[in-house]
């Protein structure tokens, strides 16, 4: 039985935000946010529908009469329309009285997950005399914070990923010690099969990569792109998933090995610098959490970027720190970033998020990545944390 829209939370937290409401706005299906949070999914929307939750009140609906029914499940009055200049006229009606409201919008875009609403109907809205703002921290409340359930699969999706990713390290150590053939592809094809066996979700492939391309962070091996590993190599696997259950959130780590028995200096130094920003950054969420001070995502990648900065690395860390995990591998809470975006969204308890910083050589890159979930006084790595390059023939003559 699908749950139902949580419509005293909703309006608690706009009398929290000071807002007047949470105007939402959908045509062609195109904002999912507004039918997670709403827990509507009408079959069509081929004709734009309104749906306004007031701070105090009944919420107020605006649909078109081809498609009256597409928002029967929620609560509140509702108008029909026909023409634009009767939609126009009625949403003016629906919103008379309020003078700030949120929507899935982000100025200037800093924000594209939630930036979900074209200009014009942002435009729209404030033609009828109101204040638009972001709906940002709204769907932290409502979209990003995870049930007992969802973090119960995130670490159950955990386990079978550290031992996907142990299992590819050893297949590709024996391969090297053995003198046997092995590539990228065959590597990223065997985590695939894994995670079948195991009742993953389909959808991300991993990322196996090898020497420069492990300087790609998005780099990801196809039949025909595939380089082999070889001894001596350096190489990057990053590996996502979730189970394959409905509600089921991901798990997303990276980590690095050398296909040697000892790792080089050069590699030992770059991971040292890359983890040092890594534990910078979780370090900063769990001082916050525990001191019950607010934080917000830029801070967290400003911790990582400084450790990177000061050893002379600061145009190779070419990403932001981190980003929100949900159903999607990039959710819809705050990301951990002041350098692709500004992301002024606080973070908040029930919610889990990437530490991933990285450093981008030509020949190679390192990047160390875990998750962190924040609780209500804590905040705590929900996996495995790597500590130095593995030198993959030693692992597996131990």
């Amino acid at each position: 039985m699908a749950m139902a829209m949580d419509l005293e939370k909703i309006q608690a937290a706009l009398r929290d935000a000071r807002l007047d409401g949470w105007l939402f706005y959908d045509h062609h299906h195109r904002d999912a946010i507004a039918y997670r949070v709403l827990k509507i999914r009408p079959p069509l929307c081929t004709r734009r529908w309104y749906y306004l939750i007031p701070a105090e009140g009944e919420p107020a609906k605006l649909v078109h009469r081809i498609e009256r029914h597409n928002l029967d499940a929620l609560p509140g009055t509702q108008r029909l329309y026909s023409s634009w200049a009767e939609q126009r006229e009625l949403l003016g009606k629906a919103l008379q009285g309020k003078r700030r409201v949120a929507m899935q919008y982000s100025p200037l875009n800093d924000i594209p997950y939630v930036g979900l609403v074209d200009a014009g109907t942002v435009e729209l809205v404030r033609g009828c005399g109101l204040e638009v703002v972001s709906s940002a921290d709204l769907v932290q409340l409502f979209e990003a914070r995870w049930t007992e359930e969802a973090l119960a699969s995130h670490l159950q999706a955990g386990k079978i990923i550290h031992a996907a990713v142990r299992a590819a390290f050893k297949m590709i150590g024996k391969a090297v010690r053995n003198g046997n053939p092995l590539g990228e592809y065959d590597v990223q094809q065997a985590i695939a099969s894994h995670f079948a066996a195991e009742g993953m979700a389909e959808g991300e492939d991993a990322i196996v990569a090898v020497n420069a391309n492990s300087a790609n962070p998005h780099y990801v091996p196809t039949q025909a792109t595939s380089l082999p590993i070889r001894l001596n190599d350096f190489v990057l696997l990053d590996v996502s998933g979730k189970l394959a259950q409905p509600g089921s959130v991901y798990f997303d780590i990276t980590w690095t090995g050398f296909a040697g028995e000892e790792v080089p200096a050069r590699y030992v130094a770059i991971f040292n610098v890359v983890r040092e920003a890594r534990d910078a950054a979780i370090g900063c969420v769990q001082q916050a959490i525990r001191a019950g001070r607010e934080l917000h995502g830029y801070e967290v990648d400003d911790a990582a970027r400084q450790v990177i900065r000061k050893a002379g690395y600061e145009s190779n860390f070419i990403h932001r720190t981190g980003h929100s995990l949900g159903e999607e591998v990039h959710g819809n809470g705050a990301n951990m970033d002041n350098y692709e975006t500004r992301d002024t969204r606080r973070i908040v308890q029930g919610t889990c998020f990437t530490i991933e910083p990285g450093i981008y050589l030509d020949d190679f890159g390192v990047r160390s990545e875990v998750n962190l979930y924040v609780d209500e006084r804590d905040a705590r790595v929900t996996g495995e944390i790597q500590d130095a390059v593995i030198p993959l023939l030693a692992e597996i003559s131990g």
